[in-house]
């Protein structure tokens, strides 16, 4: 059965909030202090036992982050938290979803290290993979939309005239 661009506005609407609601767990926990004080050595737990050829990739953030680890914690909970609103009350968009799946890039070549180490006993490639090919999915689906469902950027679009280059996909 091929759904009207209603339900399917409606069904996009309800995925982007789901997944923000997700996103939004996923930031309180970067809220807590146990994340700020642990934030360099997660990232340098990444990078142990991958190839040698990724060390440099490894060896620059960890320098790069080292300078505050802190501030570089707060910064992925700011940007978790905005993220994690923006999806839940339909804001900007087209900006969010890429913006939020280049960050998921980030976050899985980093704070993940592409999934790895790749070894006999790897069972899974990490799952801020799976967040940017949802955020690309998002940004697809509401393309193909006619208005979007339960967003802000649809009065924003209202007041604003140039509103829906940052909202609409």
């Amino acid at each position: 059965m091929v759904k009207t661009p209603l339900k399917l506005s409606r069904h996009i609407a309800i995925l982007r909030i789901i997944f923000g609601l997700l996103w939004a767990v996923d930031a309180s926990f970067k809220w807590l202090p146990a994340f700020s004080n642990s934030f360099l050595d997660q990232i340098r737990a990444a990078g142990q036992d991958q190839p040698l050829w990724l060390n440099p990739w490894f060896h620059f953030w960890d320098k790069f982050l080292g300078h505050d680890p802190h501030l570089f914690a707060i910064l992925t909970a700011v940007i978790e938290s905005y993220i994690a609103l923006a999806l839940i009350f339909g804001f900007a968009r087209r900006a969010t979803y890429l913006a939020a799946a280049v960050f998921s890039l980030i976050i899985w070549s980093v704070a993940e290290g592409f999934g790895g180490p790749y070894s006999a006993g790897s069972t899974d490639i990490g799952t801020a993979i799976i967040y940017a090919v949802v955020f690309f999915a998002l940004y697809g689906l509401d393309r193909l939309a006619s208005a979007p469902k339960w967003a802000v950027d649809n009065y924003l679009g209202r007041k604003f005239r140039r509103w829906p280059i940052i909202a609409n996909p």
